[in-house]
């Protein structure tokens, strides 16, 4: 009898080392120029692809070595993680500064892994950037007052825009370092940049995308209006309001932009998604487009409330894209949103739904998908032959201007005078008009300004960058 009762324990001994084996992470080497004020984390699947949790920072072990254990998992179940100094900005690259695919560990097999970190995300010896020669940083740190920390900011021009005088539409896009550069980006950038300067090669008229970068860890309380018990969150109002309240002004006031909102989009994927669909419902007078890839409406179920008490109040166009290899409730959800919006006043030909074969819930899908949704969303301005950014027939350039501003009418008039007037409608200039069409702007401050032509009664104007 206590022959079988010992076999007993050692085999539940046995089974219970089974069932349950936990991992420590030992970082052997890393860059060398790597900040030595940074820390270092760990992020994965199993911490929601936060690089920046606090609980998953490794710490030095007695060899002064970065490491952290991770709690114990069911034999044989398998992790993706990536190293990261608390940013996707910093996450770790090849060699050469290349995308590198996701670790991968299965519990059971090693209690140790030891890491060779070859590479950050930021370092300037690193991969090359791929980014457009028309993609600039408007900001490194643009402020958010809302949430009282600031974000970089970045900004996709087309291709005529430094010479055609014209106004442009704006989409708004979050993740803004998976946008334009892969040397940024998490796991392969969206290629926004290639893809709308091969429309515009095409004939096609193309937008201003501004790219605002994700906070890390703030990632997740930004792009979601609600809280989940598991993974927090919650600040999407104030994210939104800093969008509507504070960047968009500062967009239309330095650039040339049309404003209204059937020129203004907001694109987004995964947490991005839902956030896009949460503001175009709650603000339809500034958005009118909505691009929402692989949306996480699984996030909170008060999604669905939100959208049963928001009915259509104007036109707007949404794009929903997912693919069959993500989740598996993605289809389910996305042909449950089209069908609330249809049930609260939204037109079915407003709501485009793709759904990929083998898409994964990743940037290769929504890259791909990129080209397509912007024609669709944007599809009357988009696949217009005439110019829809002319203001009121006045041709303003070099736009943006830094001494002399020229402009000009499609047909010969002799004005009356010429006014400058600034965003507040203050009369800033005024001058008798001359033959050349040329005025004097050095003496203006940087900023955006309305240009009033008069010809007795009838009134022209345009808007120019004074930079």
């Amino acid at each position: 009898m206590k022959k079988l009762l010992l076999v007993l324990v050692m085999m539940l001994g046995i089974n219970t080392h089974r069932l349950t084996a936990q991992v420590t992470f030992i970082v052997q080497s890393m860059p060398a120029d790597t900040p030595l004020q940074d820390s270092i984390y760990i992020a994965g699947d199993f911490t929601g692809w936060d690089p920046g949790a606090a609980s998953f920072m490794l710490h030095t072990n007695t060899q002064g070595k970065w490491a952290i254990t991770l709690a114990g998992q069911s034999a044989g179940s398998t992790i993706k993680y990536k190293f990261t100094r608390g940013s996707w900005a910093t996450v770790e690259k090849g060699a050469g500064g290349e995308e590198i695919a996701d670790r991968l560990f299965t519990f059971g097999i090693f209690d140790s892994v030891y890491v060779n970190i070859l590479n950050w995300a930021d370092n300037s010896g690193g991969g090359n950037s791929t980014a457009a020669s028309n993609v600039t940083i408007m900001s490194t740190d643009f402020f958010m007052p809302q949430l009282n920390r600031a974000r970089k900011i970045r900004i996709y021009f087309p291709p005529d825009y430094e010479t055609s005088g014209l106004s442009y539409p704006v989409l708004y896009m979050h993740d803004g370092q998976n946008l334009f550069d892969v040397a940024t980006s998490f796991a392969g950038e969206w290629q926004v940049d290639e893809t709308l300067n091969t429309l515009a090669s095409q004939g096609k008229n193309v937008p201003i995308v501004v790219g605002i970068d994700n906070g890390g860890a703030d990632r997740i309380g930004e792009y979601t209006p609600w809280p989940n018990v598991q993974y927090g969150g919650g600040a999407g109002d104030k994210y939104m309001q800093f969008i509507v309240e504070t960047l968009k002004p500062y967009i239309d006031g330095h650039y040339r932009t049309l404003p209204g909102r059937e020129n203004t989009g907001l694109m987004g994927s995964s947490l991005g998604g839902l956030i896009s669909h949460y503001c175009a419902l709650r603000y339809p007078d500034i958005f009118g487009k909505a691009g929402l890839f692989s949306p996480s409406y699984w996030f909170s179920d008060s999604v669905w409330t939100f959208t049963h008490n928001s009915a259509q109040t104007e036109n707007i166009r949404i794009y929903q894209l997912c693919g069959t290899n993500e989740s598996a409730g993605m289809q389910g959800e996305m042909q449950r949103m089209n069908d609330s919006l249809t049930a609260v006043g939204f037109g079915q030909e407003n709501i485009s739904n793709k759904v990929v074969n083998g898409g994964q819930h990743n940037e290769k899908l929504w890259r791909e998908a990129f080209g397509e949704a912007y024609l669709w969303l944007f599809d009357t301005y988009a696949n217009s032959g005439e110019e829809p950014g002319k203001q009121d027939g006045i041709h303003c350039f070099p736009n943006p201007v830094d001494d002399v501003l020229t402009y000009s009418l499609d047909k010969t008039i002799v004005y009356d005078s010429v006014q400058l007037i600034d965003m507040k409608g203050r009369l800033i200039k005024s001058i008798m008009h001359t033959d050349e069409n040329k005025i004097d702007v050095r003496d203006l401050l940087p900023g955006s300004y309305i240009i009033r032509c008069s010809e007795g009664e009838v009134i022209h104007q345009g808007k120019f960058i004074k930079k």
